[in-house]
């Protein structure tokens, strides 16, 4: 397993339940952490429980594209690499497709789909400059196995999955890394919004969650973890 002590990290979607429980992680393993959530409230508050400086915080919507541009130059005036890319940040809007509007469904597209294309457009090259780097997506497990209801959130995931695979195909002849996490079903305050009845008590803690990304950010030099499903084991879709 690689060292995180010392590696510039970028987390997006550091104010959700599994973004703040993997900031947590990563700066006790040594990480230097750059921060990214929209409310900057609670991205201040992560930012001390993380002990990470706020000029290494911006809060911002990740799927407006002027936004990733200022992400970009703010941090590289305070990082002068990208070692890992996590990109933790998305929505979930589960919906009949006689009940989803239009205005939902692009809202996926544009949360799921287009904001981690802007996050690779704007940080891919300076990996590309040194051969190296890590990107660690959340497709989840509705990005392979569509359920009902899910046709605008299974459509960005889907999306998002062939999109990596494309772009794994354009540095495979580099070091850098591209690995999709499949989550299943996740107690976090994603549920919180979607008028869907679950059983949050037998999902997946958002602990357990942070700590396969930690883990899949210290993945060895000489292998790469292409696919990883993590799901509750009584709920298991794949």
């Amino acid at each position: 397993m690689e060292s995180l002590n010392g590696k510039n990290v970028l987390v997006v979607g550091a104010t959700g339940g599994i973004g703040s429980a993997l900031a947590k992680l990563l700066s006790g393993s040594g990480a230097q952490l750059f921060l990214v959530g929209r409310n900057a409230e609670k991205l201040a508050q992560v930012a001390i429980l993380c002990g990470v400086p706020m000029e290494r915080t911006f809060a911002m919507d990740i799927s407006q594209s002027q936004a990733v541009n200022e992400l970009k130059v703010k941090y590289f005036e305070q990082l002068n690499s990208i070692d890992i890319l996590v990109n933790a940040a998305g929505i979930g809007i589960i919906k009949s497709m006689d009940t989803l509007t239009e205005e939902e469904f692009m809202r996926s597209l544009n949360c799921n789909l287009y904001a981690p294309f802007l996050l690779v457009k704007a940080f891919l090259p300076a990996m590309k400059e040194l051969k190296k780097g890590l990107i660690i997506n959340i497709p989840g497990v509705l990005g392979k196995v569509p359920m009902a209801g899910a046709a605008a959130y299974s459509a960005s995931k889907y999306g998002l999955v062939g999109m990596m695979q494309s772009i794994r195909e354009e540095i495979k002849r580099t070091d850098i890394r591209i690995t999709n996490l499949f989550l299943g079903g996740v107690d976090s305050p994603f549920w919180d919004t979607i008028d869907l009845k679950v059983q949050r008590e037998k999902m997946v803690q958002s602990e357990e969650a942070a700590k396969a990304i930690w883990f899949l950010c210290q993945q060895p030099s000489s292998g790469v973890v292409s696919e990883m499903v993590l799901q509750p084991f009584n709920h298991q879709a794949i």
